[in-house]
């Protein structure tokens, strides 16, 4: 599989905060996160290709400096919301950018603990294009995240890396530790402790980095497109090797299991902080289960196709707890139930739950809008797999961003695309 996106842009970022050379193997090189490679390059941290890995020459927490132009992060969400928290650390005045689907998902809720921090926003708004000014004199917090979010968990983290003293973020529901994970490997003093049913991370700040090796393991959000099409294919048996296992992060597997699929974790390991395993799948009959909210941090990207899987199973699947769908890269929630019903599945959005009503088969043969979100594409085009007739997405460009190798991948497993 390509590698993780979220460790991808970490490594990218945290390298570039490091003294020395950081090595990253297996880096995923889709448009989101070679935005963030152009970035930090020009933040003064070069990034580039060596051979089989990518190097960063890092500057140290503090040290990056003024770019010439703006920085255009693409359709990274993630790379976004991380370098606010990099900027805010560094007395530089910067403008944010990104295509038509990025400026119009909202960043207040990463502003606004950065602003308490000493970030300045220059501009009355909270959507891309955006100017912001960071400081030297970075003020630290403690933040109770209202939603749970890794995104501003980790921006909070990152410029608590350059205040005086510490930064705490309390979270009540765990998400994706990644951010915490590599800054230990990095060098950085982080401490999480649990109690009382909330979860407090510290890190404590004007920190030194050290240049570091990273093995970025298989992505686990793209692993889960290729599981699906063999669980719902008949007949299907599938390996996918060396995947990101991370608890945090593998909800959607659970899920699965719950409905009945065949997947097995095999020959666990830990590589670079991370657990990683072999994920084998192999076509299940499917029954429809209540996926509970608390599991959403665990599986946020995977809804669109867990959606698909719960078309191909018998009975009712309930997803709660998916608010989060409405500002990712589209209205997530909306798009996957219309694409549901484009193709004869009966599902409906009522708040943030997603009902889909599955009967064992699917009859396709609908057009799917994806809205520019990746996501929604591979997960309809995996419908199209198993469905009666086939299924259309209107655009598919976009699924570079995350997944430039999905179509080929496909293809070697049986896949045809038109």
């Amino acid at each position: 599989m390509p590698g993780d996106k979220s460790i991808s842009h970490r490594a990218l970022i945290f390298g570039a905060l490091a003294i020395g050379r950081t090595r990253i193997g297996d880096l995923l090189e889709a448009e989101d996160v070679l935005n963030t490679a152009a970035v930090v390059t020009a933040l003064g941290a070069p990034a580039r290709k060596a051979g089989v890995v990518w190097e960063v020459l890092g500057r140290g927490v503090g040290g990056l400096c003024q770019p010439s132009g703006p920085l255009d992060f693409g359709n990274s969400g993630t790379g976004t919301r991380l370098m606010m928290g990099v900027i805010s650390g560094h007395p530089i005045t910067v403008r944010l950018t990104g295509d038509a689907s990025l400026s119009r998902r909202p960043m207040s809720r990463v502003l606004r603990p950065l602003q308490q921090m000493g970030l300045e926003v220059l501009e009355d708004k909270e959507t891309l294009p955006l100017t912001i000014r960071g400081t030297r004199d970075l003020v630290p917090i403690e933040y109770a995240l209202p939603v749970p979010s890794a995104q501003v968990k980790s921006a909070i983290l990152i410029a608590g890396l350059a205040a005086a003293g510490e930064t705490t973020v309390i979270e009540r529901e765990p998400t994706r530790d990644h951010t915490e994970r590599m800054l230990r490997y990095f060098g950085a003093d982080v401490r999480s402790v649990r109690g009382g049913g909330l979860t407090r991370i510290t890190v404590k700040g004007d920190a030194e980095l050290e240049g570091r090796d990273v093995a970025v393991p298989g992505d686990p959000s793209s692993a889960a497109f290729i599981a699906a099409a063999a669980l719902i294919v008949p007949g299907s048996e599938v390996t996918i090797e060396g995947v990101l296992v991370n608890p945090t992060r593998t909800g959607f597997y659970e899920t699965l299991r719950e409905m009945g699929g065949d997947v097995a974790f095999l020959n666990a390991r830990e590589e670079g902080g991370e657990p990683v395993a072999d994920i084998r799948v192999r076509a299940s009959k499917l029954t429809g289960v209540r996926v509970p909210p608390e599991r959403a941090p665990s599986m946020i990207d995977e809804y669109p196709v867990l959606a698909v899987v719960a078309a191909f199973a018998q009975g009712r699947t309930q997803m709660d707890g998916l608010a989060e769908l409405k500002v990712k890269e589209s209205d997530r929630l909306a798009a996957t139930a219309a694409g549901l019903a484009a193709n004869g599945v009966e599902a409906a959005v009522n708040g943030d739950r997603l009902v889909v009503e599955g009967t064992g088969t699917v009859e396709g043969g609908g057009l799917v809008a994806t809205h520019l979100d990746h996501r929604i594409a591979m997960s309809f085009l995996t419908m199209g797999l198993a469905s009666r007739q086939p299924v259309a997405v209107d655009d598919s460009a976009m699924i570079a961003t995350s997944f430039p190798e999905f179509r080929g991948l496909m293809e070697l497993l049986g896949a045809r695309f038109t």
